[in-house]
């Protein structure tokens, strides 16, 4: 699943990218307030979470939450910020974050809360998605089909959460890999046919139907 961070400092985003991706995340950096906005509306991007400090560039985290929200954008944010007064958290969470960690913090405390996000409701990302017999759990990065348990890792997941997303639609080569890959990451010509081909061994062949010339769908997993 692909998150958003927005942080300035390049010590602690370049350990957080790290960290994060560790964890099973596609992870999408960018450095100032104006970057962050560009990221957030795009529609291709399919954030599940965005990460967001306060003091940046071109603008604060505050201001670029208040935005979102003012739009009807519903994403988790969890606001990163060295900010530890009452009155400064007061004002983070008024502005539309749905947590708030004070830095320093550990590794483990901000993977706990964004799986706690990602748990809460009404977010779509935060619920299991069910098509047909097939169910994608966003927390454990688990697929089920009629009750059978199959492990998935985090490329695999998030290809078969962009098709579950959009169920009966073919998805070009182009929308997958912005669906798997960040912004840096260097993408191989075939790979989105080798994460296909990893799906297809766990839940059948059937699971991702090829539209030749066009993209790929979900089908129905054996």
């Amino acid at each position: 699943m692909r998150l958003l961070l927005v942080e300035d400092d390049a010590m602690i985003g370049a350990s957080l990218v790290h960290g994060l991706s560790d964890a099973g995340y596609e992870v999408d950096w960018v450095r100032d307030a104006v970057a962050g906005a560009a990221a957030l509306d795009d529609p291709s991007a399919h954030y599940v979470a965005a990460l967001v400090d306060w003091g940046l560039p071109r603008g604060d985290g505050v201001s670029l939450i208040a935005r979102l929200r003012s739009r009807g954008d519903a994403i988790p944010v969890l606001m990163l910020t060295a900010r530890d007064r009452l009155e400064d958290r007061v004002r983070g969470l008024d502005a539309g974050a749905d947590d708030y960690l004070v830095k320093p913090f550990e590794l483990q405390e901000l993977l706990a809360r964004i799986r706690s996000l990602l748990r809460r409701p009404p977010r779509r990302a935060g619920n299991a998605v069910t098509v047909g017999s097939l169910t994608l759990d966003p927390v454990s990065h688990e697929a089920h089909v009629e009750g059978r348990r199959v492990a998935l890792s985090a490329r695999e997941f998030a290809l078969l959460y962009a098709l579950m997303d959009a169920p009966g639609a073919v998805l070009s080569r182009t929308q997958l890999e912005d669906r798997l890959y960040g912004f840096d990451d260097p993408v191989e010509s075939n790979a989105v046919e080798v994460v296909i081909h990893a799906v297809r061994r766990k839940l059948g062949r059937a699971v991702v139907e090829n539209v030749r010339g066009v993209g790929w769908r979900l089908g129905t997993p054996s």
